[in-house]
């Protein structure tokens, strides 16, 4: 457990640089980077599109890890919403997914929501909740602002 203490430590001091660590873990099924985002808080909270509600670090970890046990995720934020304060920021993710089925590789949307809080050790995620998102409300959502308020 020390070496991901270490990694925790050696994050960007920003929720954005957070943000992009997690999906740079994701993209690369880099477990022990992307539980370096989270916080190591008991009552963080996880819900993958479709699934139940994982509470704590060590559910989210067996989470991804069955997540990542199917190969690598083809992942890519195509629009962010923020909600950001001096020690808590709301970023509203549509994520694009490449999902190979039998006929091919095809695209799907999720709709994410992760929310950062300012910890002593610096920026961390508490929640990540994801949802299927509609592919023939994408576009709409992209012509949206960058910032809800």
């Amino acid at each position: 457990m020390p070496k991901a203490k270490a990694k925790v430590a050696s994050l960007g001091g920003t929720a954005q640089e957070v943000e992009t660590a997690f999906y740079e873990a994701l993209q690369n099924a880099d477990l022990d980077k992307l539980m370096a985002c989270w916080s190591d808080e008991d009552e963080v909270v996880c819900i993958h599109p479709g699934g139940m509600r994982r509470v704590g670090v060590h559910a989210i970890r067996d989470s991804f890890e069955n997540i990542f046990a199917g190969g690598v995720l083809k992942v890519s934020v195509l629009s962010v919403k923020r909600v950001d304060s001096l020690t808590s920021a709301m970023h509203n993710v549509l994520e694009q997914l490449e999902v190979m089925l039998p006929n091919g590789p095809q695209m799907a949307y999720v709709y994410a929501t992760n929310v950062y809080q300012r910890t002593p050790q610096g920026w961390r995620m508490v929640l990540h909740h994801a949802s299927p998102g509609n592919p023939d409300e994408v576009q709409q959502d992209l012509d949206l602002p960058a910032v809800l308020h």
